[in-house]
């Protein structure tokens, strides 16, 4: 999808400069309001950093979910991501705030893993290898500390009778113009990907199928990946079911500078969760976009720009949850009392204390998988 400003975001490709509002627009979601967040404080106590911050900006439907909850229907998430061989710190910023909700909510999650999708999106990796990375994916997923008793991983073809069951009414109702226009497709797509879309509708319909009744659902998730589930909600209507709501979060950018997001198939962009102390200081050394000064003297005097500075970025979307901390660090570089190595050393630290602790749970996690895992 392009504008004007020549920025693009599909699920598969993220470019350019994105203007959030426009994206809004574009996409026709709502901003999440003082409303909204008072409604959810209501019920949760406390707002998730993430919301306070504005990283979790927009929502299809949030006060739906609300409506039914204080009703007394209990919603359930859902959210996925197609597996890669490395998982970046991109990827966990969903993942982090669904726990949250989970938590706070105490409901059911289902969490998809899309190898089908993958396999079918990219040409050179075989079903083997995607299944694998599905695999090492669920590990990461488990050791964020999702409760058990409470939460699915799917793969989908450890799941493809369920999914091709539920997925063919889906894709019925959609047309290959509606998926082309949608995804940015052209006609040299294999057919695969464009019946995958109907795929990924099924979770959010999976637990009414289940239990024989309409039951809310609800999707964290990238902003990138709103063609999906809007499909999803032109849809599952007409087949009965409730339009899945969702609550949408921003990119955490790339290494090299705000713009577009961050991607795991750029090393030198890109903090991986398997990288060890000395590669994340070398890469936040070396490539974290700075907003400071070409000079100390010059940054004493004139003061950084936190808010094209990745390594401030980075502290305020996922690593620093305390905001008067981050509210003292942002005055600090503004006013060129802090230089940008010294926040850089900070958020080298945050970083390799989180990693270190996620590496650890991501080896027991491996000895979790079934009770995480569901099959047909």
């Amino acid at each position: 999808m392009k504008n004007n400003n020549d920025f693009v975001v599909t699920p598969y490709e993220v470019q350019g400069k994105v203007d959030y509002n426009k994206l809004m627009e574009r996409f026709g979601t709502e901003p999440i309001d003082q409303a909204l967040l008072e409604r959810i404080r209501k019920h949760t106590g406390d707002l998730h950093f993430m919301l306070r911050r504005g990283t979790f900006f927009t929502h299809r439907d949030m006060n739906f979910i609300l409506d039914e909850w204080e009703k007394g229907n209990k919603y359930y998430l859902y959210t996925g991501r197609g597996p890669s061989e490395d998982i970046h710190l991109g990827h966990l910023v969903p993942w982090i705030f669904t726990k949250w909700l989970q938590d706070k909510f105490k409901v059911k999650f289902i969490f998809q893993l899309t190898d089908d999708e993958k396999f079918l999106i990219e040409e050179k990796l075989s079903k083997e290898e995607t299944y694998s990375f599905a695999i090492e994916n669920a590990c990461d997923v488990i050791a964020l500390g999702f409760d058990h008793k409470n939460t699915e991983i799917i793969i989908d073809t450890d799941n493809a009778q369920t999914f091709y069951n539920i997925a063919l009414p889906v894709a019925k109702k959609i047309t290959y113009s509606t998926v082309k226009a949608s995804f940015g497709f052209d006609n040299s797509i294999n057919i695969g990907s464009v019946f995958y879309t109907s795929i990924q509708a099924v979770p959010a319909v999976l637990e009414s199928v289940r239990q024989g009744k309409n039951i809310p659902c609800l999707i964290p998730h990238a902003i990138d990946q709103d063609p999906h589930f809007r499909l999803a909600r032109d849809v599952l209507p007409r087949l009965g079911y409730y339009k899945p709501a969702s609550i949408q979060c921003s990119f955490l950018p790339a290494l090299g500078g705000p713009e577009g997001k961050m991607s795991a198939s750029d090393p030198t962009q890109t903090v991986y969760v398997t990288d060890d102390p000395k590669t994340v200081e070398m890469k936040i050394k070396k490539h974290a976009f700075s907003g400071g000064q070409v000079s100390v003297a010059e940054h004493r005097k004139k003061g950084g720009d936190p808010d094209i500075d990745v390594s401030f970025q980075w502290l305020k979307i996922l690593f620093e949850p305390d905001d008067k901390k981050i509210k003292t660090i942002e005055e600090d570089y503004r006013n060129g009392d802090m230089l940008t190595g010294e926040l850089k050393a900070i958020l080298i630290e945050k970083i390799n204390t989180f990693l270190e602790s996620h590496r650890s749970k991501r080896e027991k996690a491996r000895d979790q998988l079934d009770n995480y895992l569901v099959k047909d």
